[in-house]
């Protein structure tokens, strides 16, 4: 698929067939993640790969927008590194590029994925820390939802020129 063709038709699926996602195809995904620029090059990056469906079912229940979860073929959770990037936010900058390479990856290869936010919110963030075994200095950034698509959206023009400025505000 073309890069562009791929931004411009990329949907957020959260319907699954429950079909489990290849280690090819994850491979695929995680690698594009990797590929994504970040603040000094200092790639801070870390991904937790879940796809037990009893952890999965878990990390539904402590996520009131993951419920899709025990239906998706996996789950990858981006994580930053701290000491490879102390700066917060340059941290969440660079580990959310990583999301976007791994959605548009996934969209490209047929399967289905949405961003589940974690970082900052606590609530998402600490349980999750706790039934994954994350170490300190490690901020859990966002989820990738990944799966076999049980639904297809249309793509949707977003751009709004109104919100574009030439110079100045």
């Amino acid at each position: 698929m073309d890069v562009l063709e791929a931004i411009m038709t990329r949907r957020s699926i959260r319907s699954y067939t429950g079909e489990p996602v290849s280690d090819q195809d994850l491979e695929t995904i995680l690698k594009a993640g990797s590929q994504a620029p970040s603040a000094m090059n200092h790639q801070p990056w870390h991904f937790v790969v879940v796809k037990d469906r009893d952890h999965l079912a878990s990390i539904a229940e402590a996520h009131l927008y993951a419920k899709m979860l025990p239906q998706a073929g996996c789950a990858v959770i981006v994580c930053g590194d701290k000491e490879r990037q102390n700066m917060t936010g340059f941290l969440i900058e660079d580990c959310s590029a990583a999301i976007q390479n791994m959605l548009l990856a996934a969209h490209g290869i047929g399967l289905g994925a949405v961003w589940c936010g974690l970082y900052p919110n606590t609530q998402l963030t600490q349980p999750l820390a706790a039934l994954l075994l994350i170490p300190d200095g490690i901020v859990l950034v966002g989820m990738v939802v990944v799966g076999h698509k049980a639904e297809d959206k249309p793509a949707e023009d977003r751009f709004l020129p109104e919100r574009v400025h030439q110079e100045k505000w």
